[in-house]
């Protein structure tokens, strides 16, 4: 062996990982869990960075924000399926092993069954296994049925674990749910409660007979039976100096901040990074307006309204945009609460900024957090004529996010910092947040 080639099996020694999941592979999800941490980081700074240069883009250094490995998710939806008469959690994947017959799926996914899973919060999973359990125990009621049959399983908790949200997909093709499943799911729920005292509420979704499209962005569930509170107190705790964010300014920090955030809202699922990203996106801004674009529940917004004469946040999506308009949880207790300088505006972002450009007022800061699209020619060429003095473009694909830069910077934008915050260790995906200043 050449001394090139002996240096290159060293580093690919030094990368190496022993998976810590028993799935990796068959599963998919974790498709890095092979390499060191270090190595996933690098591999990902150095995917980003290629494609921001193929864009032709000038970027100051790229900052690094690491994650605990394992355990940070706080929101998992697990697929169901019968395996060998019994109901059992796992993914969709592209293939799996003969002796496993399709759950409900199409002919292009097959199910997997898991025994676990470790990028998961462990209450989660804990949940599954106790719900698995008590679903087999009342399988006349639950799955004797072949006209109502369990699909996914969702589940949310809070960044400590204390409190927990479970929703039931159901697919059937009737108009609605036999009667006595009402019932039943108070039970199932009840009887889930002794086993997790941190579960607080849970509901039904009820999905169309399956179909070869299936895909969670197209189909649209019906509400069903519910018990407990619809969603979750969730805090975001300030931000703790350690030696990895030691460039974020201790004297700039924010305090801890608190959501409502009810079923099937979006919420970021990294529980360990989200003080991290808040503090970002937040820390050193101040001003008499600021914009927050696709603004969920509120995440920025609510932090941004502690420095800002008045935020603005546009939302499109139910029931996302009821929480963010009403600030506070039915639930008695809450610490989240409506703001009187938060204005929701329920909205496309498009449709917004195209009224918005006619408009005299003019923020003083835009952040933005688009899908995995991207914002899109039309949007970022409206935030250019807009020229907000800060921009904040907070991305979970590098695939688009160099097209948008390049405009915006083509526009007299420049990239004054760049963070890479790995949300979604063990997986390929990339999250972005870039501050532009004019």
């Amino acid at each position: 062996m050449n001394p090139i080639d002996r240096q290159r099996a060293t580093d690919n020694e030094q990368r190496a990982a022993v998976p810590f999941c028993p799935h990796f592979g068959p599963c998919g999800g974790c498709q890095l869990q092979h390499l060191t941490y270090a190595a996933q980081l690098d591999l990902k700074a150095s995917r980003l960075r290629a494609l921001l240069e193929a864009a032709n883009l000038t970027v100051p250094e790229l900052q690094l924000h690491p994650s605990p490995p394992f355990g940070y998710r706080n929101r998992i939806r697990l697929t169901l399926g019968m395996v060998d008469g019994d109901l059992r959690a796992g993914y969709l994947t592209s293939s799996s092993p003969d002796n496993l017959q399709p759950a409900t799926c199409n002919s292009q996914l097959a199910f997997l069954p898991i025994r676990e899973c470790p990028i998961a919060a462990p209450i989660l999973w804990r949940t599954a296994e106790a719900f698995l359990d008590l679903i087999n125990e009342s399988r006349a009621v639950w799955l004797s049925n072949s006209q109502c049959t369990p699909d996914q399983l969702e589940l949310f908790t809070t960044a400590d674990e204390s409190r927990l949200q479970l929703t039931l997909f159901l697919r059937t093709a009737a108009k609605s749910l036999p009667p006595k499943l009402a019932a039943a799911f108070t039970a199932l729920c009840e009887g889930l409660l002794a086993r997790i005292p941190e579960l607080t509420g849970a509901g039904i979704a009820i999905l169309p007979a399956l179909s070869n499209q299936r895909s969670r962005r197209a189909e649209q569930p019906r509400p069903g039976p519910t018990w407990g509170p619809p969603g979750l107190s969730y805090t975001v705790s300030s931000l703790q100096p350690t030696t990895n964010n030691q460039r974020l300014s201790t004297g700039n920090l924010q305090p801890a901040t608190s959501y409502w955030v009810p079923r099937g809202a979006f919420f970021q699922i990294n529980r360990f990074l989200l003080p991290e990203l808040v503090t970002l996106v937040t820390a050193n801004q101040t001003g008499h307006l600021a914009w927050d674009l696709y603004a969920g529940v509120g995440l920025f917004s609510r932090a941004l309204a502690r420095s800002f004469s008045t935020v603005t946040a546009v939302e499109i999506a139910e029931p996302a945009f009821t929480a963010l308009a009403a600030g506070s949880a039915p639930a008695a207790g809450s610490k989240a609460g409506k703001l009187p300088n938060l204005r929701a505006v329920k909205a496309t972002t498009l449709d917004f900024l195209r009224a918005a450009v006619v408009d005299r007022d003019r923020p003083d800061l835009i952040v933005l957090d688009p899908p995995r699209t991207g914002a899109g020619l039309e949007i970022c060429s409206l935030l250019a004529r807009i020229a907000a003095p800060t921009l904040i473009y907070v991305s979970c694909s590098p695939e688009t996010l160099p097209a948008d830069l390049a405009t915006l910077t083509a526009s007299g934008y420049r990239i004054a910092s760049l963070h890479l915050l790995d949300l979604f260790p063990q997986t390929i995906h990339i999250e972005t947040l870039a501050i532009l200043t004019r």
